[in-house]
């Protein structure tokens, strides 16, 4: 009983590794494909602005994207590739396993097939049953030979059980095998393009160091730059957070509410979204939707993470991003990640370029750098709606848009909202 306890239980761990491993093989595989797609988007937009003069630094941030997302594919194929070497290695057991069990199945069908060709003779079954001292064994010897047939007829059941299993599995480890060398294949050519990489990213550093003063002097602007414009959401994002609550505010008094959320709402100052019921859903819907959210822009990739971000090659600098900056084509539409209502548009100072808030209950995104803006403040979007298109700047020719998610006032990680 124990022995029996104890199969059942290594039975259900191994199929429950088996799921597990192929869930995991397939959420590596929808990465994979989603870092390929990234490649893709830079790969593209780095060909179709060659003939445009960049600046080094420009070269070298979108050098060091590259790299960095080569090194992710890197990883999730090394990842891939380990997870098919477990499988082959314990389908390898598996398969030694089953030759084992088939082989004394053999044994024992074979030597039951023998005595039954010795016994085959009807009048010796017959003799059997008529050497009964009395019914009650004859009967017991019936039921015997029944039983002895039927266990006959399951041992064969078994061993073909068997085979078709071990043949199954023959064959889906020459699969994982190929599988497995495709892998490495592919690992080989991705290891080959990050060394070219890294290689352009050496010859672009030596000439930035010849004039390092230069070049610092360039980062730390545009690091004022990020500065001026997290203070210029921040602002915008707490009157609006101020003419919501006060709105709120009134609304209650002309329906005479008289709950402890319009004494806040009547705090104009707050720096938190009072949330109304239809607004906690929203607020709750988008936070469901944490890592699921689309990019801002169909075509593009991440040329800046959020947070400090140190330079690749100036290591005593880093540069500050409160969002991220996406890269992507000229005139690109820019799309809501998420369904809501246009807090306000604000235009950028000195560009004429726009800002868009729209608000998720609770949460904010922010759209920056935006050339033409197709919604006004209190208007509804949807899922995807498009919005207006990203500003291409006229000096550098490069065509970013700055994503930001926020919860009321505080900054969230965009990357880990969206879709990866």
């Amino acid at each position: 009983m124990k022995r029996l306890f104890l199969t059942i239980f290594l039975i259900g761990i191994s199929t429950l590794g088996r799921a597990q491993g192929g869930a995991e093989q397939k959420k590596l595989e929808q990465r994979k494909a989603e870092i390929l797609k990234e490649i893709k988007a830079l790969s593209s937009l780095v060909k179709t602005e060659s003939s445009k003069e960049k600046s080094v630094l420009t070269k070298i941030s979108d050098n060091e994207t590259k790299i960095k997302l080569s090194e992710k594919l890197i990883s999730t194929t090394h990842r891939q590739t380990r997870l098919i070497t477990d499988d082959i290695y314990l389908g390898q057991l598996k398969i030694n396993k089953l030759n084992r069990e088939l082989k004394v199945l053999k044994e024992d069908y074979a030597n039951m097939l023998l005595n039954a060709y010795k016994n085959r003779s009807e009048q010796s079954r017959i003799m059997f049953l008529l050497s009964s001292e009395d019914f009650l064994q004859a009967y017991k010897r019936l039921q015997y030979m029944k039983q002895y047939a039927s266990f006959r007829k399951i041992q064969g059941d078994e061993l073909r059980t068997k085979m078709t299993e071990l043949n199954q599995r023959v064959v889906k480890l020459e699969v994982q095998k190929k599988d497995k060398v495709k892998l490495l294949t592919e690992s080989e050519k991705q290891k080959e393009t990050l060394e070219k990489d890294r290689e352009e990213q050496q010859k672009l550093v030596k000439t930035i160091q010849k004039d390092k003063k230069k070049y610092t002097a360039e980062i730390n602007k545009k690091q004022k730059e990020a500065k001026d414009i997290d203070r210029q959401i921040d602002r915008a994002i707490r009157d609006a957070i101020a003419a919501a609550n006060k709105k709120t505010a009134k609304s209650n008094v002309e329906s005479k509410t008289t709950t402890a959320a319009a004494a806040t709402a009547s705090n104009t100052s707050s720096n938190k979204i009072v949330l109304t019921k239809e607004g906690k859903v929203v607020s709750d819907n988008f936070k469901a939707n944490k890592g699921r959210l689309p990019y801002p822009v169909a075509h593009g990739y991440i040329s800046m993470g959020y947070g400090n971000q140190p330079h690749p090659v100036l290591k005593d600098v880093a540069v500050h991003n409160s969002g991220v900056d996406i890269t992507t084509n000229p005139n690109e539409p820019v799309r809501a990640v998420f369904g809501g209502e246009v807090l306000s548009v604000q235009l950028i100072k000195g560009t004429g370029n726009k800002i868009v808030y729209i608000q998720h209950g609770d949460f904010i995104t922010v759209y920056y750098n935006m050339e033409s803006v197709n919604v006004g403040s209190g208007d509804k979007v949807g899922l995807k709606q498009s919005i207006g298109t990203v500003a291409t700047n006229p000096v550098t020719n490069e065509t970013v848009l700055k994503f930001y998610v926020l919860q009321n006032t505080t900054n969230l990680n965009p990357s880990s909202w969206i879709a990866q």
